[in-house]
């Protein structure tokens, strides 16, 4: 049989990308201010970003990483068992390990980065991961890597979770899942799986990427509004993209789980520490979402309001009580239709569109701010019906 070539495979499937409508463009954000986004020369309002708080352009924020840039340079020099370990690292181990009410923290460059390590350090072959089957892609590929039994439940079956556990009782269990899901913005049923977890002697590891800073007292996010702490969830992750504004992730757990990790994932061992400066400005973002609580309520207010304003026009919204507000409208190419004209009516939605989502589950992920004001939000409501009247749902063959 003849070998393939490989740039004849990759032109054969970008066509097939290109035919399904799912071929996908980097925009250049030439300029940003609060919600308000410079792209191809056009000031858009931005309704597609992470930063829910709008930390990542507050001053005491940028001013913390300058400063710290200024003292430690922009690179760590190396990885954190070498010479990558900063005194700003640690201080921020240590604030955000107190905050929660774990043992200890430990830094990573990305949220993707440390669920790769978590799985590959914890489980190997023999071991099972039971996973929700909307969980971040980042969790699925690290049990993959891992090498353990992948086993994924029905979005939010506890029942079928607690099935998938029972189906296995040999070698360790982890049970994982995000706190609030990225792309249909609703909440993982966090108390019934702390139970199943219990019963089945699994370890609940929770990614709170979306949940974190945005709910529950002070922030704390999904455990808390659950009422879950450390002994119900040993092992929870803490992305610093969204609420927190910057960059890299925080895992949190006992000393002995966290500090195997640090000692023996592979994702963590190899890469370069992630820079002083940043770590100082995201503590410099832990004060303010602790002591800032405003910005939550706003941010609630706002989506309370979106969701009213949604329901008053009859647009078809997810069950979602986040920041995060997904409009399913199934067809890759009506999503990318409705997507050009809330560009052309001034408001920049990405079109999300599989792998990102299922087959058929094409949608437009809007994501609130507290950046955004009620007028943002009003004219992208009164936006959104005009589009969808000018992309109407494709009639069945």
């Amino acid at each position: 049989m003849a070998r393939t070539r490989l740039a004849d495979r990759l032109a054969a499937a970008r066509a097939e990308r290109q035919a399904a409508a799912a071929t996908r463009v980097r925009r250049e954000i030439e300029a940003r201010e609060g919600a308000q986004v410079l792209v191809d020369g056009r000031q858009l309002t931005s309704f597609c970003g992470n930063d829910y708080l709008g930390l990542s352009q507050h001053l005491d924020v940028v001013a913390a990483l300058q400063e710290a840039a200024a003292w430690h340079g922009v690179g760590s020099t190396g990885s954190a068992g070498v010479s990558g370990h900063h005194a700003e690292h640690a201080a921020l181990e240590n604030e955000m390990a107190q905050w929660l009410g774990y043992e200890r923290g430990l830094l990573f460059g990305s949220g993707y980065l440390a669920n790769l390590a978590v799985m590959q350090s914890l489980l190997g072959e023999g071991d099972t991961c039971v996973q929700d089957k909307l969980n971040h892609a980042c969790l699925i590929d690290g049990a993959r890597l891992s090498g353990c039994e992948l086993k994924r439940y029905p979005h939010r079956d506890v029942e079928a979770a607690l099935r998938q556990l029972m189906s296995r009782r040999e070698g360790a269990a982890i049970l994982a899942t995000d706190g609030v899901f990225s792309m249909d913005g609703d909440q993982a049923p966090l108390a019934d799986l702390a139970l199943v977890a219990r019963t089945q002697d699994a370890m609940l590891f929770v990614d709170d990427a979306h949940g974190i800073g945005v709910l529950g007292p002070e922030g704390r996010g999904s455990l808390a509004v659950a009422g879950l702490g450390a002994r119900e969830v040993p092992l929870l992750l803490v992305p610093l993209g969204k609420a927190f504004g910057g960059q890299g992730a925080m895992l949190l757990g006992s000393d002995s789980v966290v500090g195997h990790v640090a000692e023996t994932a592979r994702p963590y061992l190899f890469s370069t520490a992630p820079a002083p400066a940043m770590a100082a400005a995201m503590r410099a973002s832990l004060r303010l979402i602790r002591a800032e609580s405003w910005r939550r309520a706003k941010l609630a207010s706002l989506v309370a309001r979106f969701r009213r304003g949604a329901s008053a026009l009859g647009l078809p919204l997810h069950e979602s009580f986040t920041p995060i507000q997904p409009m399913v409208l199934g067809d890759n190419a009506r999503a990318l239709a409705v997507s050009q004209s809330l560009e052309a009516a001034g408001y920049l939605v990405t079109a999300i569109r599989p792998p990102t989502v299922p087959a058929d589950q094409a949608r437009l992920r809007i994501t609130l701010s507290v950046d955004h004001g009620e007028r943002d939000v009003d004219g992208l409501l009164a936006a959104l019906a005009d589009a969808l009247k000018a992309s109407p749902e494709p009639i069945p063959a």
